[in-house]
């Protein structure tokens, strides 16, 4: 249904009550009920925006006046919406468009992505295009293998000076729990042995699907190495800032206040920030920085459960300062829910010291999917779960194999020095199997 009501902007046309007539009168019948309630939904925003842009030429005049240019970054991952948007601003109305982007890395298309839009506009006669080529991130080897992992030749270049980097391929015995194991036994030495400054926080391991990761941070437990996951089963959602905030006063609680690790002063600072709303004045910023001292300072014991530290630092400061932010409603809702497992979940048993060590540091190996790994880097990265009908998945469309690939280009240049890809030895992945027969032949 998302898709459909996406992919056919204009209600009125024929495509809309001809293509799928069945779905196009559940689409109204839903929306319908949404107006009922009050409500619109994320797939709305950009629709509704449309519609009021075509609707009345005095918003475009009024957009236009307060905003000359228009900067669009990641183009590939708008859909047809927002597309049409850009295009009648920039290209009906006069504003002057900005747009960087990459089709090879558009892997959004469950969410109405469409990285032909961004072709499409790159061809147009009124558009100056500007291809960048140099890789400033991965090693020269790495840059060059990821046209084999991509299946289509590019001219990328690893920037002047760059370091070689290194592919490795692990075909592994067993199943994820004893592929993990083999990781964290035998490849991790290895690594720690050709990079001895290495830090924990430089590795990171990406999987297709958040499941994947559990036999990873279950054998990462086992072998008493610190991880901190950005995935759908993370401890909290790593876009939360209040969470990540209260992961600071975590571990400043947790021997920080002793190290300045993190500072006091910005924990402060990132707290006025955090409930700007709530803190208008000096004065009452002053409170706020007494009062969260006093209270960080009677609560520096790592046995803490969280439970009971979360209590009572939001019945003395957090709860009153959120009923006043109206911006940090969902923090608010994840906090809440936080607390739940904290109480009756499957964090009743956790303190405050385990909490504190899923905040950002250089000490913990990075545990992600592969969607969640784009746009970041990380000098060590291993691949993990590398499996035909893994990635692409069982029964896929071409379009999906498309995207598969280019998910597995986004992982494969996540990679700065070293880039170890890991499958179950029976069924690699046919993108690994691709990959490999190509360094074979360059070798």
């Amino acid at each position: 249904m998302g898709n459909y009501r996406r992919s056919i902007l204009n209600r009125d046309s024929a495509d809309w009550h001809t293509r799928d007539a069945t779905l196009a009168r559940l689409v109204e019948a839903f929306e319908e009920e949404l107006r009922v309630m009050g409500r619109i939904d994320f797939d709305d925003m950009p629709l509704l925006a449309v519609r009021a842009l075509r609707e009345h030429e005095w918003l475009q005049r009024a957009l236009l006046a307060k905003y000359p240019v228009l900067i669009v970054d990641e183009y590939q991952d708008l859909g047809r919406a927002l597309h049409r948007m850009v295009i009648g601003l920039c290209f009906s109305s006069g504003m002057r468009l900005f747009a960087v982007g990459d089709a090879d890395q558009s892997i959004y298309g469950f969410t109405g992505a469409r990285p032909e839009l961004l072709q499409q506009l790159s061809e147009r006669d009124d558009v100056e295009t500007v291809h960048l080529r140099l890789n400033y991130r991965c090693g020269s080897n790495i840059v060059t293998a990821s046209s084999y992992a991509l299946g289509e030749d590019r001219d990328y270049e690893a920037a002047e000076g760059a370091e070689e980097g290194t592919i490795y391929i692990h075909p592994c015995n067993g199943q994820y729990p004893q592929h993990a194991d083999f990781f964290f036994s035998t490849i991790l030495p290895d690594i720690q042995s050709r990079v001895p400054d290495l830090q924990l926080g430089d590795i990171a391991i990406l999987y297709p699907a958040a499941w994947i990761g559990d036999a990873v941070a279950e054998a990462a437990q086992a072998h008493e190495l610190p991880t901190i996951r950005t995935d759908g089963n993370s401890l909290y959602p790593r876009s939360s800032r209040l969470m990540r905030w209260l992961g600071q006063c975590a571990q400043w609680c947790c021997g920080g206040w002793q190290t300045g690790a993190p500072q006091f002063s910005r924990i402060v600072n990132e707290g006025r920030r955090l409930f700007a709303e709530g803190l208008p004045s000096e004065e009452e910023y002053m409170a706020f920085q007494r009062q969260l001292m006093t209270t960080l300072w009677e609560r520096r014991d790592g046995g803490l459960l969280i439970n009971h530290w979360l209590y009572e630092l939001s019945e003395a400061m957090i709860d009153p300062l959120l009923t006043t932010c109206r911006t940090l409603q969902d923090d608010s809702e994840n906090l809440a829910a936080f607390v739940e497992r904290t109480t009756t979940g499957d964090c009743q048993d956790m303190t405050l010291a385990q909490f504190s060590g899923q905040g950002d540091g250089d000490d913990c190996i990075k545990l992600s999917t592969l969607h969640s790994s784009k746009g970041r880097e990380f000098k060590i990265v291993v691949m993990f779960g590398m499996d035909d009908g893994r990635i692409p998945r069982r029964n896929a469309s071409p379009r999906d194999i498309i995207e598969s690939r280019r998910l597995f280009y986004v992982g494969f240049t996540r990679a700065e020095s070293e880039l170890h890809m890991m499958h179950s030895a029976n069924r690699p992945s046919p993108f690994i199997i691709e990959v490999q027969a190509r360094l074979a032949a360059e070798a």
